[in-house]
């Protein structure tokens, strides 16, 4: 044992008192407050105290002396290492219980926002399997799960998740309970393939190898996509194993191959290249209203709510927020692919969408004409460029503006032009509610903050989704 681990004290008997951020627990010891992952209120552990600050420490539970009734079974075999699921251990009623005191906390202590309008929050109803979408990345240093001995896999390589804060080392996924089961199955023929092969595993230390990432997407009605790509154009290698995907999985609709060979594993940039069947899936989406479905064409680079069920419930919230009318003018902001814009489109005179990414403008347009809309224009741009004066004369001023900007939020810029153009509502959709607070908070002066919707779009994990109804006062 080094030097440094025996510096590290072990507390025993410490009682876990409340859910932190993060996805971390939180204690008291000696006046001072410590975090500790991976246990749950009622918890009583032994925790090695890892990080000493003046306010604060950090630490790991190294023995659960006493269960909390909160606790539930796991059902991930990875738990605990790959990072996803950090609250899988946790009944998910106290999921959202813990979800919903995290808006409240932040929107009231870092924007002074009145939560008397906020609502329960709106759960899953599916809790496992519900991802439409899993990035898996191939290392040659696999990350083995008993730390003494973790060691690079000099033979073979591993076919995961990323082990969080290090960026060369990948866990073995066996199995993942967070998509459809085939997507384990894919996943596992892949690797095995590779091994019984000798395809060789990316080294992202030394940029050498062929296999780097692979990308597995499905819909709602059992279609999948699948997206390999690789360093270097191999043909010999590469055909015969997309053939025998193809072959072995008569599921899997759209199979494509991308060539990466820069320094990073980004490939928005990057071409994509239809090896089999469709270019894209579809997805549909219930309207708010009525029995009709939108319908969505995904790409291989296409943004869409990974959480296809809870996408539809998130939409009819702000479509009921926004309570539109036949002759509004309708801003959507930080569109992406259109999803909502088309969502509320039929119950208003025009909707303007915006949205830096070019190739998600593209996609909306696309899905705006299969869904025979004629009232919506999607622009591409920089937020803080294209929403100008100039822009609004040209295209009509709002009277009512949806944003659901980036985790970072609105630029201040945004903000001020939101505020002088003064549409009679603004509903803002956040993955973070504490850059949210920060904006609603910079809007008080002339904004009301009414309905709060809460939205779990991914069980198990500490994000939650929010929208808060602004009316101008």
């Amino acid at each position: 044992m080094s030097r440094k681990n025996k510096e590290q004290p072990v507390v025993e008997d410490l009682l876990i008192e409340d859910i932190a951020a993060e996805g971390k627990a939180l204690a008291h010891l000696d006046g001072k407050v410590v975090f500790v992952p991976f246990v749950v209120p009622g918890d009583v552990a032994d925790v090695k105290l890892l990080k000493r600050k003046k306010s604060y420490c950090e630490g790991k539970a190294v023995a659960i002396k006493q269960y909390s009734s909160k606790r539930v079974p796991v059902q991930c075999p990875h738990f605990g290492v790959c990072g996803g699921c950090k609250w899988q251990m946790l009944d998910y009623a106290c999921q959202l219980e813990a979800k919903q005191r995290q808006v409240r906390d932040m929107l009231q202590r870092l924007g002074s926002v009145n939560c008397d309008g906020m609502r329960p929050i709106c759960g899953s109803e599916r809790i496992f399997r519900y991802r439409n979408k899993l990035e898996y990345t191939f290392s040659t240093r696999a990350w083995l799960e008993n730390p003494q001995a973790d060691a690079d896999t000099p033979a073979a390589g591993a076919l995961g998740f990323h082990i969080p804060g290090l960026f060369d080392k990948v866990l073995n996924i066996e199995s993942c309970v967070l998509q459809d089961e085939l997507s384990n199955r894919i996943r596992l023929f892949v690797r095995d393939y590779a091994y019984s092969h000798n395809l060789p595993f990316y080294d992202i230390r030394n940029h050498t190898g062929f296999l780097r990432n692979l990308v597995l997407r499905n819909n709602s009605d059992g279609q999948w996509m699948v997206i390999l790509i690789v360093a270097d154009h191999r043909p010999d290698d590469l055909m015969p194993l997309l053939s025998a995907l193809r072959d072995t999985f008569p599921q899997i609709n759209s199979l494509h191959y991308i060539i990466n060979t820069k320094m990073n594993d980004s490939y928005a940039d990057l071409p994509t290249h239809l090896f089999h069947g469709e270019p894209c899936l579809e997805e549909r989406m219930k309207a708010f209203r009525g029995d009709t479905y939108l319908r969505f064409r995904i790409n291989p680079k296409s943004f869409y709510q990974t959480n296809s069920a809870q996408a539809q419930r998130l939409y009819s919230f702000v479509a009921e927020f926004a309570d539109l009318q036949p002759s509004d003018t309708v801003y959507d902001l930080y569109t992406g692919t259109g999803t909502i814009a088309q969502f509320v489109a039929s119950m208003c005179r025009r909707v303007v969408g915006i949205e830096y990414v070019k190739e998600a403008i593209d996609d909306a347009k696309v899905n705006a004409a299969l869904n025979n809309l004629d009232n919506t224009e999607f622009f591409a741009g920089d937020m803080a460029d294209i929403l100008t004066d100039e822009f609004i004369s040209l295209h009509g001023t709002p009277d009512v503006v949806i944003t659901d900007p980036p985790r970072a939020g609105m630029h201040e810029k945004v903000v001020r032009q939101l505020l002088a153009v003064a549409p009679r509502k603004i509903i803002y959709v956040s993955c973070n509610p504490a850059t949210q607070a920060r904006d609603l908070q910079l809007m008080a002066g002339q904004y009301d903050v009414a309905r709060i919707q809460p939205v779990d779009m991914f069980p198990h994990t500490q994000h939650v989704e929010n929208i808060a109804e602004l009316i101008r006062k």
